[in-house]
């Protein structure tokens, strides 16, 4: 359903985005940002299931700045390899990624001329929290587990638009702890969490809980349905 598109960023960097196309007009845009694996085919059926829904669907590289054609499974080793492509990423000077994911909220905008929501997993969950709160041309964001975000810095943030988080309570990477205190920081956005693991939404993951991951699913068209129409 989808195919590799070029996008070009503010400060000229071309970079690839997988781009599904509904099958009729759009009914809205979601950018999908991946997780410290790539635009993988996990990612690219995430995109590919919007599009069947009617959304253009849109999931830019954020690994591009530090290297190209990243797609990794879920061994230990790929997991050593994300973790250390998202610490080069994170480490790129201020504004970093944003601004190509800002290219593609851009290109999603242009191409639906509809409105346009953001959602993404673990490291992209952080990463669409981010953007909720300093990106524009946004109307909903959806992270789910994102790893970071609930650290007191990143719960400081405002978000400029309509916020769903998503979480497992058995995540050990990110307490339930710290997700209630960035729920209470937070009164305006929607936040669930599930009896679940990190990455219950991959089905591709050992840890892929299909209860929780179907709940949130419908939770999420349905907050996109809302926001975007």
């Amino acid at each position: 359903m989808g195919q590799f598109v070029d996008m070009t960023s503010s400060d000229g960097l071309v970079f690839p985005a997988w781009v599904a196309q509904p099958d009729a007009a759009p009914r809205g845009a979601v950018v999908v940002l991946q997780e410290i694996f790539g635009v993988n085919s996990h990612i690219r059926a995430v995109a590919d299931r919007f599009a069947a829904r009617g959304y253009l669907a849109v999931a830019p590289s954020t690994f591009h700045r530090v290297q190209q054609n990243v797609e990794l499974g879920y061994t230990g080793d790929d997991m050593q390899a994300g973790m250390g492509l998202k610490a080069a990423v994170e480490a790129l000077p201020a504004p970093g990624v944003m601004p190509d994911i800002q290219a593609a909220i851009d290109y999603a905008a242009a191409q639906s001329g509809r409105k346009v929501g953001i959602v993404g997993f673990c490291w992209g969950g952080l990463l669409t929290w981010r953007a909720a709160c300093t990106l524009t041309g946004l109307s909903a964001a959806v992270p789910y587990y994102g790893g970071g975000m609930t650290s007191p810095d990143e719960a400081a943030r405002q978000p400029r638009v309509p916020v769903l988080a998503h979480f497992g309570e058995r995540d050990h990477w990110i307490p339930v702890d710290s997700v209630q205190a960035f729920a209470r920081a937070q009164p305006g956005a929607e936040v669930h969490i599930y009896a679940a693991d990190h990455g219950f939404n991959c089905d591709q993951r050992g840890s892929y809980d299909e209860p929780a991951a179907m709940t949130a699913r419908d939770r999420t068209l349905a907050f996109f349905d809302k926001h975007l129409a």
